[in-house]
């Protein structure tokens, strides 16, 4: 996720359950509390805008997915691309015009985040292999 601009700051206070939770995530994963709280109320505050949305993955790498599609927001996006509209990704694929709309509208939101994963997932194969020489990437018949 981005980072904005930060606002000023303020108080609050968490249950001992939640705080427990809180410093627990912040040893963990070495972080603040503060930017564990900050990180918890951006998800929140995107799921509650994009119903249907939750996040997913390690820390550092969580993603936006839309629910009952298995597919991150991206996955979708690059999909509508390569099918060019919405009713031929939809009639194709069987994932539900809702779930299009939805990562279009997430899309629309963070595009930098949207694009940053596609791009990532489009690296040439041969570059993957210079970076990761170790990785073993045997995929038949796609050397780029």
């Amino acid at each position: 996720m981005e980072r904005a601009r930060k606002s000023r700051p303020f108080s609050i206070r968490l249950s001992q359950t939640t705080d427990r939770f809180v410093a627990a995530e912040a040893q963990r994963t070495r972080r603040s509390k503060g930017a564990i709280v900050e990180a918890l109320t951006e998800e929140a505050a995107r799921m509650r805008r994009f119903p249907g949305i939750a996040f997913r993955g390690e820390d550092a790498m969580r993603e936006a997915w839309v629910i009952g599609t298995g597919l991150d927001v991206w996955e979708l996006v690059e999909m509508l691309h390569d099918y060019d509209s919405v009713e031929r990704l939809v009639a194709e694929t069987g994932v539900s015009e809702r779930a299009v709309e939805l990562a279009r509208a997430y899309h629309a939101s963070y595009p930098e985040e949207v694009d940053r994963a596609i791009a990532e997932n489009r690296r040439p194969l041969s570059e993957l292999r210079e970076l990761y020489p170790f990785a073993g990437f045997t995929l038949a018949g796609a050397d780029e």
